[in-house]
C-alpha cells in the first residue's frame, strides 16, 4: 500500500511538512511573461540561482574595483589561494579527503587530464569500457583519447548495452564484461548517473569489479553530484571529474571539479599535463624553468583560479553545508517516488513508461519518461503551460524534481498538466 495520495491537499500537507521548505525561497525562478513563476524540473541541466549568488560574486567585482591586483592578497577572500576556499565543501560533497579534491576548469578538460595520468594503454591492454549511451562529451573524449594514443576507436572502445528490451544496465552485466574483457581493458569510465535514463550505478560495486581486472577506473558525476551521497575514497574510486552548474547551482558554465584518490594524488612522479598552478607553491613565483608537483590534487591544476565562477560555487556549497546531503536525499526520494505514484495512478492512460529505476537506490533527482509517437506533442504542451523540463529525441521528457527548491506541490502540477494535455 502506498504511503501517498492523489490529492492536492495531500501535495501541499506534504509541502507544510517538509523540513527543507525554507530553503525554496532562497532560489529565484524564471518567470513567465504574466509574471507567474515557471514550474521549473531542470535542474539536471541547470540549476537555479540562489539568492545570495549576486552577493558572493559582487563582493569580488568591488575587490577588484579598489584594489585592481593587490586582491590576489588583499581581497575578502584572497584571490591567489581563493581555489581552497571550495576545497573542503566540496570534499564533503563527494566523499573525498581534501588532498584528493579540487575545483578548477570545465569537465571534459578535465576528465583529458586526467586521463594523460590514468590512460596509459599498452599493446595488449589498451580498450576503454564505456556505456553505449554515456554522455557524447565522454564518447568524443574517450575515443579521441584512443586516437591519440594511435588506436582504432571502432576497436578500441567497448560499449556497455542493456539486455534486450531493457533500457538500463545490470551490475552483473558489467561484471560478465568485465570478467570476459578485463584483461584487455585499461581504462573504466562511466557516468554516475547516466544523464539519459537518470539510472544510479553501484560506484563501488562496479570498480571494485573493474580493479579486480587490473582496469583503472574513473567516474564521471556530472548527474551525481549535488545529487545523490559520494563516498569516493571510501570506494577506492581512481579518479573522478563532475561539472557544478546542474545540482550544485554554480550557473551556466561553472568551475568543475575533479578527485584522484590519495594514493594517487601525493605521487609527484605520476606523468601529467602540466601548468604553473600545479607547481610547488613554495617557489611557484620563482619562476623556474622546472615543474615540481604539489604532492595533492592541486599538481594537476593548470592555472589560477577563475574567480567569478569559484564565488557563484562558494555562494551555492554554503547552503549545501548548512543543509547536508542526507536531508536533500531523503527529500528528494520521497519526490520521486510522489512523481512515480501520480503517473501510475492519475496518467497511467497515457502512453508513457519511466525508463528510470524504480528502486531509490538505483536514481537520483531524475525520473525519464518514454513517450509513445506524440511525446513531442506533450512536451511542448507541457512547455507552453510554463513547465520547464527537458526534450532528448527521441522520445524522452526528462524531469527532476530537485529536493533544495522543488515542492511536492510541483510534481502534481506536472502530472495534472498532463493529465489535461492528453485528448483522451
Amino acid at each position: 500500500m502506498s504511503l501517498f495520495e492523489t490529492s492536492l491537499s495531500y501535495a501541499r500537507a506534504a509541502d507544510q511538512q517538509d523540513p527543507l521548505r525554507p530553503y525554496r525561497e532562497q532560489f529565484l525562478f524564471p518567470e513567465r511573461p504574466s509574471g507567474e513563476p515557471y514550474l521549473y524540473l531542470c535542474g539536471n541541466s541547470l540549476g537555479l540561482q540562489p539568492r545570495q549568488t549576486r552577493q558572493y560574486v559582487l563582493d569580488e567585482l568591488d575587490d577588484w574595483a579598489a584594489l585592481g591586483v593587490e586582491g590576489h592578497t588583499q581581497a575578502r577572500h584572497p584571490w591567489l589561494s581563493y581555489h581552497e576556499f571550495l576545497t573542503k565543501p566540496m570534499a564533503r560533497m563527494v566523499g573525498g579527503q581534501p588532498d584528493e579534491t579540487i575545483v578548477m576548469n570545465g569537465l571534459t578538460v578535465n576528465l583529458h587530464l586526467l586521463m594523460a595520468t590514468f590512460y596509459r594503454p599498452s599493446p595488449t591492454r589498451y580498450k576503454i569500457l564505456i556505456e553505449a549511451d554515456a554522455f557524447p562529451s565522454d564518447i568524443y573524449a574517450v575515443s579521441s583519447q584512443l586516437a591519440w594514443h594511435g588506436y582504432d576507436p571502432t576497436e578500441g572502445l567497448l560499449k556497455l548495452t542493456p539486455r534486450p528490451g531493457a533500457h538500463c544496465l545490470e551490475t552483473e552485466d558489467i561484471a560478465t564484461v568485465l570478467a570476459q574483457h578485463g584483461s584487455d581493458i585499461a581504462l573504466v569510465l562511466m557516468g554516475g548517473v547516466n544523464y539519459y535514463t537518470g539510472q544510479l550505478f553501484d560506484i563501488a560495486e562496479i570498480t571494485r569489479l573493474a580493479q579486480a581486472q587490473g582496469c583503472v577506473v574513473g567516474w564521471d558525476l556530472a548527474h551525481a553530484v549535488g545529487n545523490v551521497p559520494l563516498h569516493l575514497h571510501d570506494w577506492n574510486v581512481d579518479f573522478a571529474a563532475w561539472c557544478t552548474y546542474k545540482y550544485l547551482n554554480s550557473g551556466p558554465g561553472g568551475v568543475a571539479g575533479a578527485f584522484i584518490h590519495a594514493r594517487h594524488a601525493t605521487n609527484t612522479d605520476l606523468p601529467r599535463l602540466a601548468g604553473w598552478w600545479g607547481h610547488d607553491k613554495a617557489t611557484r613565483f620563482e619562476m623556474g624553468p622546472d615543474f615540481r608537483a604539489i604532492p595533492t590534487v592541486e599538481g594537476w591544476q593548470l592555472s589560477n583560479a577563475p574567480v567569478l565562477l569559484m564565488a557563484a560555487l562558494r555562494a551555492s556549497l554554503a547552503m549545501f553545508d548548512e543543509v547536508g546531503m542526507p536531508a536533500l536525499r531523503a527529500k528528494s526520494e520521497k519526490l520521486t517516488g510522489y512523481l512515480r505514484h501520480l503517473l501510475q495512478e492519475r496518467a497511467a492512460h497515457l502512453n508513457l513508461s519511466v525508463i528510470t529505476p524504480e528502486s531509490p537506490a538505483e536514481r537520483g533527482c531524475q525520473l525519464s519518461l518514454l513517450t509513445g509517437p506524440d511525446g513531442k506533442r506533450l512536451f511542448d504542451y507541457l512547455s507552453r503551460h510554463g513547465v520547464i523540463c527537458d526534450w532528448r529525441e527521441p522520445n524522452v521528457i526528462r524531469v527532476a524534481p530537485t529536493p533544495f527548491y522543488n515542492s511536492f506541490e510541483d510534481v502534481w502540477r506536472l502530472v495534472d498538466l498532463l493529465v489535461q494535455a492528453d485528448p483522451t
